[in-house]
């Protein structure tokens, strides 16, 4: 006897069938394909895995090393180093992706007060004037557009800046966010 699937299980695969075909549909914003909203050496919020590791190597960087997480499977941390256009030193690059979709990009280096102007105009010629705001010994300035935010931040340390840019994507985080709701395992299992 043929046994057929539950309507729940139905549901379920109609659901996600719909979320693939709506992400197939989406503006291509979601993923990083297009590149009118938030960019910071030329990294976008959303990029893709493979996005990201064509940029890395434009920018003579290192391969990107990326670990699953075993708390839920379709989360990866990545790393790389990659050199600055604007400055030539390194910058490190540690990013978090859901389905191998950033959520997280953070880029950071150490920078002499001049290079650091240069991250910061960059960005407010491009994005804005904001204040920076102080919390500590740390300061930082942020744009936020579109469900996507860029924030710099900066501290001194033995003469140098330590600054960072990171740039997020509110929908992927938000989509993973739903994901895990409570009576969920946290590998996306039923």
């Amino acid at each position: 006897m043929r046994s057929f699937p539950s309507a729940s299980v139905l549901r379920r695969g109609c659901r996600r069938a719909c979320v693939v075909l709506a992400l197939l549909a989406a503006p291509a914003t979601l993923h990083g394909q297009s590149r009118g909203g938030l960019e910071f050496l030329g990294f976008h919020p959303g990029d893709h895995l493979e996005v990201v590791q064509a940029r890395v190597a434009e920018l003579d960087g290192s391969a990107l090393r990326c670990d699953r997480s075993r708390a839920d499977r379709r989360v990866q941390e990545c790393r790389a180093t990659l050199t600055d256009p604007i400055r030539g030193g390194e910058v490190r690059l540690w990013l978090s992706a859901i389905d191998s979709v950033s959520g997280v990009l953070t880029l950071a280096g150490e920078l002499d007060s001049e290079h650091l102007d240069r991250w910061r105009g960059e960005l407010a010629d491009r994005y804005g004037a904001v204040d920076a705001r102080v919390q500590g010994p740390q300061w930082m300035m942020q744009w936020v557009r579109r469900n996507q935010m860029i924030r710099l931040t900066w501290r001194m340390r033995k003469g140098d800046k330590l600054a960072s840019v990171s740039l997020v994507d509110g929908p992927v985080l938000d989509g993973w966010g739903r994901e895990r709701r409570p009576g969920r395992a946290a590998n996306g299992g039923e």
